[in-house]
């Protein structure tokens, strides 16, 4: 990144010093300006205190739970996005950690593309981006979808889309020039809370693809190996 820019600030919320050293230096790497805490107090204080773009925070803190100190800073309404970590990965915990006021929840262990993936995800709604959620119509490059009726096109020539292909190029065009991890397609398309441990998300993909860049000088649908897929038109 050239300069003095950041693409963010993230304020980091974990007691374990080797992961908190690990996922700073990839947010480090990635351009973003991290602050750091070690305890759920001085979490709460810094989040409170200062402007950050996102918080990511670990739920087993000392000195204040994670939920604790997440409840506080929405009853304060501080309304930064908060991404929740946790070894406490079960249906349960989630909704426990979402209900708190977590706008998404990542259990332990997890790969830090996909944290960088979400963070980046939090960055752009805050940015206004969310309000695709809340459009009928989509565009990526000639590629178009509408919500209503249900019509894709790319240029002239009309797509067919079985109902599960519709899902998930509606997922990916609300989050185009994301990187999407499979993780996310499964919670968010098929609503898998686990990896079933098939390539269902390979071969909708690959049908996808087929559909949409077959024929076509220009492709949209991209793998970004070993982190997920990207639709964008560049």
């Amino acid at each position: 990144m050239d300069g003095n820019a950041v693409a963010g600030r993230i304020l980091l919320v974990e007691d374990d010093a080797q992961i908190a050293d690990y996922i700073a230096r990839g947010l480090d790497e990635a351009g973003y300006a991290v602050d750091r805490a070690d305890n759920g107090r001085d979490g709460l204080f810094l989040a409170t205190d200062s402007q950050f773009d996102v918080v990511v925070l670990d739920r087993m803190l000392p000195g204040m739970d994670g939920l604790a100190l997440l409840k506080a800073l929405r009853a304060a309404e501080v309304e930064t996005p908060v991404i929740m970590l946790s070894a406490l990965g079960s249906t349960d915990d989630r909704i426990a950690g979402l209900t708190a006021g977590a706008d998404d929840y990542l259990g332990k262990p997890f790969s830090f593309g996909e944290l960088l993936a979400r963070v980046q995800a939090l960055m752009r709604r805050g940015k206004g981006t969310g309000q695709k959620a809340q459009e009928t119509a989509l565009r990526c490059g000639d590629l178009e979808m509408d919500r209503l009726t249900r019509l894709v096109r790319r240029g002239v020539r009309k797509i067919a889309l079985q109902p599960r292909e519709f899902r998930l190029l509606e997922y990916m065009m609300l989050h185009q020039t994301e990187v999407v991890t499979r993780t996310m397609l499964l919670e968010a398309v098929w609503d898998y809370h686990f990896d079933p441990g098939t390539n269902v998300i390979d071969v909708h993909i690959s049908r996808l693809r087929r559909k949409i860049d077959d024929g076509e000088a220009q492709p949209l649908l991209h793998t970004v190996r070993g982190a997920g897929y990207r639709l964008a038109a560049d």
